[in-house]
């Protein structure tokens, strides 16, 4: 699997965003189911991405966010709307950018390790489906072009596979 961060992904976020939102789209071919579509978007995300040390997702289910497919330690399994940035996230309908973690009321501790945290929504026609999460062990890790670049790659998975009604 080291072969993954071996690759020649681009330094600037702009292009190394483009390029996977590429290759997600070319993942996602032909394939509309979501649970391979999450778990290559998990592994395509963790591997190309520098400083991260949990890519996630968060699936909405009867009032309640439960987790999906991940890359990293195990996770908590269920997280109440509203609660940690997961459930701001997905309650508010806006990702939140999260520079330290441990600044952030309510803070869900599922790895010590991570310091800072990126939640984006994945919406579709107006409804929640659930909520893309990025840990990292560094304070202030993901930034503007970040959220810009992963919520493209969230909308290509929220309008591009058929979710369970």
């Amino acid at each position: 699997m080291a072969a993954w961060r071996d690759v020649a992904y681009p330094a600037q976020k702009a292009e190394l965003y483009r390029m996977l939102n590429a290759q997600l789209a070319a993942l996602m071919e032909g394939e509309r189911d979501v649970l391979p579509n999450m778990a290559n978007a998990c592994a395509l995300i963790y591997w190309a991405l520098e400083d991260v040390n949990w890519v996630g997702f968060y699936l909405y289910r009867q009032g309640t966010l439960v987790l999906g497919p991940f890359q990293g330690k195990p996770a908590c399994i269920r997280i109440p709307l509203g609660q940690g940035v997961c459930g701001v996230a997905a309650q508010s309908r806006r990702t939140q950018l999260v520079a330290d973690v441990h600044e952030f009321e309510g803070h869900i501790a599922c790895d010590a390790e991570s310091n800072s945290e990126i939640v984006i929504p994945l919406m579709h026609e107006g409804c929640l489906l659930g909520v893309l999460d990025l840990d990292s062990p560094l304070f202030s890790r993901f930034d503007e072009a970040d959220q810009a670049g992963l919520e493209t790659l969230a909308n290509r998975l929220a309008n591009g596979c058929d979710w369970p009604v």
